[in-house]
This record gives C-alpha cells, structure tokens and sequence, in this order.
C-alpha cells in the first residue's frame, strides 16, 4: 500500500495539474458514484490527509479515494488519457482542457459534501506531512495506547501516514523492538521514533525515493523493510519477518533480532529465505 509520502506526492500532482480548471471530462467507475457528473465544476484543491486523497471541486463536493494496495492516479495529456479509458482497471477520470487525472485500481472512491470530510478522515491522528502535525500530540497517542510499538505506528488514529515500510525503518533506525509495548517504552524513545518517522518521511516526499540508508541503488534503499532472510547491514545476524497487530488486523514486520533485542513472539524462529526465493520455507509478505 503507498505510504503518505507517496500520497502526498500525487495529491501535489494532481493539484498542479488540474487546480483552477473545469472539468470537462469525467468518468467515475466506482459502485455509489458511476452517475456522477463533474463536468462543469472546478477544481479548487487536491489535497492528502495521511493515506486518503480529497479532491475538492467548487461546488461543495469532495471526490475521495484511498490507494489500498495497488492503486495510482496518473497525469496525462488529453490526448494521451484517451488509451487510459479503454482499461478495464480505470476507475476514475477527471480531464480538463490541459490535462486528466486517471485512477486506477482505486480501493475507494466516493464523493461527499466536502464540509463532512470529518466523517471520513477525522478519526485520523496528526497527520505526518500535514498541516496539523504535533509531534507531542502523536507521541502521547502512541505511548497510551499501549499496544506492541510497532501495530502503534501502523494505527492511523495515533498518527497519520506510515506504513510498514516506514514503521520498519524508523523502529530498527531506533534500536527499538516492534513488539514492545508503547505505554512501556520511556517517553523519550517514544519522542525520538516519532521524530525519526517524520524525518524519514519528509525527506521521501521531498526527494521522490523512499530510502532510509541514504542510497537510492535499487536493493539498497532499506535495512530491514523486505530484506528478510538477508544479513543485517549493521550486525550481520539475519533480517526477519513475522506478523504484528491484532487477530484480523496482522501487519507484516521486518525486524533484525540482533539490532533490535531478539525475536518477536509471534515468529518461530524456524530458516526463513530471502524474498522471492522458490526453495525452502516462504517467507510471508504482505506490504500494508
């Protein structure tokens, strides 16, 4: 699933490209909005709040759509959107004379008064990359929760944004086990990880590559996050992966047992082989 930094970045794309025109094309292909009509209204903003996109028109309505797993938006002339709307896996146009926004594979798309996007996003924690972000505010929700850290990070009602690449990096970046619990950690570890995720965060959405080793090489952007079955960069013991959070809601983690005080509860210790290996035991991966 795209993190925030990539969220923001498109929500950026589209609002250079599509803010202050009319609409002139548009195509929703989305249960609850297919005889919807945008032709007419103008684009005022394209804004991201955490992993959720709201595309503001000025006649009151908001477009909003998640990414989920595998879905984009594009920008393309209007001459070249026109190959885009044959896909079967579009799911959103919005063209203006100059250029058209394509979504593809959205997870979600609705369209809703834009004075309730509260119903939709205000459950949502400090925003990472956004205008209302409080590193105290999002410290002090991680730390009452009271969960194991790194399901804490992955909660977007704590803080808005990361995922499990981010959560992945910031905690190994801190020497801190994602299975420790937040309400046990000391308020100063809480501190520095939350300012260490935001860091790493904001330099990605800045720079377009998401990287925390500094190196953009592909294979080389990450310590942990999906290095499972490869040696630490650091110490040389063996990156893991096992699930994290609660029945229904497991996330996966990647973590180095040697950097970050030995192996989750939920991991069995048994061999696990580097991603996309075919021999021996698979390794489970599901980026979220």
């Amino acid at each position: 699933m795209p993190e925030g930094d990539t969220v923001w970045r498109t929500a950026a794309r589209l609002h250079r490209a599509l803010a202050g025109q009319e609409v002139v094309l548009s195509d929703l292909r989305f249960p609850g909005v297919a005889t919807a009509d945008l032709r007419g209204t103008t684009t005022l903003e394209v804004a991201s709040r955490g992993k959720h996109l709201l595309h503001r028109f000025d006649n009151g309505a908001t477009l909003h759509s998640h990414l989920k797993m595998e879905g984009q938006w594009r920008v393309e002339s209007p001459e070249a959107a026109h190959r885009w709307l044959r896909r079967d896996d579009l799911r959103a146009a919005i063209g203006t004379a100059t250029w058209t926004g394509l979504g593809l594979r959205l997870g979600l798309l609705e369209l809703i008064p834009t004075d309730r996007e509260g119903e939709v996003v205000g459950h949502l924690g400090p925003d990472l990359l956004g205008p209302d972000w409080d590193a105290r505010v999002a410290a002090a929700n991680l730390a009452a929760v009271g969960t194991p850290i790194g399901a804490a990070l992955l909660d977007q009602r704590n803080l808005a944004g990361v995922g499990t690449l981010w959560a992945a990096e910031s905690l190994f970046l801190e020497s801190t086990h994602p299975w420790a619990l937040s309400d046990q950690l000391p308020p100063q570890a809480v501190e520095r990880l939350v300012d260490r995720v935001h860091r790493l965060m904001d330099a990605a959405r800045r720079d377009a590559v998401q990287s925390s080793t500094g190196s953009r090489r592909k294979g080389e952007e990450t310590y942990v996050h999906a290095r499972s079955g490869r040696a630490c960069r650091r110490c040389g013991e063996t990156v893991r992966v096992a699930m994290i959070g609660p029945p229904g809601q497991e996330r996966t983690m990647f973590y180095c047992p040697g950097c970050q005080g030995g192996l989750a509860p939920t991991d069995d210790g048994r061999p696990q082989r580097p991603l996309g290996s075919s021999a021996g035991r698979a390794t489970p991966y599901r980026r979220v």
